[in-house]
């Protein structure tokens, strides 16, 4: 007998030990290498090539939005919720407890009393820490309230993939993507340590089609409801002279593409790029990619958290990967104010991507995520403008400074490294 349960015990052990490896080892790269520079961002082959390499083709009649901090971005998601018709499709990683949660399930139960269908879909991870009492709130007015991927058995060994992706549709034809979370870290203007600084969009045109239809896909798995008919796809209206190209990203149906695409607007670059940053830690190609630019001539600017960062780990594990870069003239920024959550990247003057990844190897290998690649001139002049006003509240790091920091800093860095693709 005694035999019999240690057995038991040693298959129930290696049964545990499989489940943590198989969630903690991420997806294959799909790039192993660099990708040779063979034209500019704005050469009509760059964008043929994207258009033909990733399923969100590039579409033209856009409008969009940039909408700075919580005192413009909450207002307008609560002023397209009151406006709603027929459906609201709200998918976001971070639901928090606190004011502006209250004013997000207020506003939701209120359309789905007037009978608009309201559909809510939470990571599971990602709000935690949410009040279950506004879940009763929107039930009870008749919204639809799901979480994606609990923890459940048959679920177990992808409990740490998880949808990262924030999107917002309004009956089919108004769209919000970005970087905001809903929490009271984002109320304000980014003016002190308690209000974070982050960008977010409003959208209007064809890709918001397919926007739902990245919403539409993590629904799908939650609910096994397949969102179907013109009311969730209508015929979108003209509503600019944008250009742009929704990519969504799952690791278990092209987890690689949004980590394909960075390397390939990279290798594009020709004068300039700026990267800002969340969350940067990215793997080995990436960081070849950047240097390749970099030997090339082109200007890059990377800015990213301070010590306000709120996850401290990740600032350690980039931390040890900035000798290179600063060897080779990349400028990294570190952003004082406040915690910088931005997702944002500009290539020359003329591609910009906006959305939900960071440029970490959580983002492009093991969550699901959604980005907006944006082809227009003068939507990238407004980042442009943006990202040079955050950089006058950021620090410059010297490659002296890097060299220069205590042996304990240096220990610290090296281990958060090592649990990088966590992070």
């Amino acid at each position: 007998m005694k035999w019999v349960l240690k057995g038991a015990l040693a298959l129930f052990l290696c049964a545990v030990l499989f489940v943590v490896v198989l969630n903690l080892v991420p997806h294959r790269r799909d790039v192993r290498q660099p990708i040779p520079h063979e034209f500019s961002v704005s050469d009509p082959q760059f964008l043929s090539t994207m258009d033909a390499i990733f399923e969100g083709s590039v579409t033209s009649g856009h409008s969009i939005d940039t909408l700075l901090n919580g005192d413009e971005i909450f207002p307008a998601m609560l002023e397209a919720i009151a406006g709603a018709k027929d459906n609201i499709n709200f998918l976001t990683y971070i639901y928090w407890s606190g004011e502006i949660a209250e004013q997000f399930a207020g506003a939701l139960a209120q359309k789905a009393q007037e009978g608009v269908e309201v559909r809510v879909l939470l990571d599971w991870a990602g709000s935690i820490p949410f009040d279950e009492r506004l879940v009763d709130q929107m039930v009870a007015s008749g919204a639809r309230v799901e979480r994606f991927r609990p923890l459940k058995w048959y679920s177990i060994d992808r409990v740490n993939n998880r949808t990262h992706r924030k999107l917002l549709i309004v009956d089919g034809v108004l769209g919000f993507t970005g970087g905001v979370g809903i929490g009271d870290e984002w109320l304000g203007d980014a003016r002190n340590p308690n209000e974070w600084r982050d960008n977010h969009y409003r959208v209007k045109g064809p890709v918001v089609s397919k926007m739902q239809a990245a919403f539409a896909q993590n629904w799908l798995e939650a609910t096994n409801e397949v969102l179907q008919g013109i009311r969730f796809y209508p015929v979108q209206d003209q509503a600019g002279e944008i250009y742009a190209q929704h990519v969504s990203s799952s690791p278990t149906g092209g987890s690689q593409s949004m980590h394909q695409m960075m390397l390939m607007a990279i290798a594009a670059a020709e004068q300039n790029i700026r990267i800002g940053m969340g969350y940067f830690a990215p793997d080995e190609v990436l960081i070849t990619q950047l240097l390749d630019a970099r030997s090339r001539g082109v200007e890059i600017d990377v800015l990213i958290p301070g010590e306000e960062i709120d996850v401290p780990m990740v600032r350690r594990a980039s931390r040890y990967q900035w000798g290179r870069l600063l060897e080779a003239g990349i400028r990294i920024h570190e952003y004082l104010p406040t915690n910088y959550h931005t997702k944002l990247v500009i290539v020359d003057q003329h591609w910009t991507t906006i959305g939900s990844a960071n440029f970490d190897e959580r983002s492009f290998r093991l969550n699901d995520e959604a980005n907006l690649n944006v082809y227009d001139q003068a939507f990238a002049q407004r980042q442009i403008q943006d990202f040079n006003q955050d950089l006058s509240s950021a620090r410059q790091v010297t490659l002296e400074a890097w060299k220069n920091r205590p042996w304990t800093i240096k220990i610290q860095d090296w281990a958060a490294n090592l649990l990088k693709t966590q992070i």
